[in-house]
């Protein structure tokens, strides 16, 4: 018998998000993470799945490229609602 003990579970990919209109497409960039492209390929932002108590968040993200982070544009309940965010912001 082993005294390790399990402390968490193994991080789980999450399936790609669908999107209602067809302007944008996701690449997945990494298990929580997606970059928005349009049509012409260029990147809009990033969409990142977040745990609440109440269920799965999108967070539309950007990157600062000058500090290498992400910056938090909102989030939303909706896929869709995220990058449209990203979209108009």
């Amino acid at each position: 018998m082993s005294d390790n003990l399990i402390t968490s579970l193994p991080e789980v990919p999450y399936a790609t998000p669908r999107l209602a209109t067809a302007g944008e497409h996701l690449v997945r960039a990494a298990d929580h993470l997606w970059r928005v492209q349009d049509r012409r390929e260029h990147v809009l932002g990033h969409l990142r799945i977040v745990a609440h108590p109440l269920g799965l968040r999108y967070r539309a993200e950007r990157l600062h490229l000058a500090t290498s982070r992400f910056r938090v544009i909102g989030e939303f309940w909706n896929a869709d609602d995220a990058v449209a965010a990203l979209r108009y912001c």
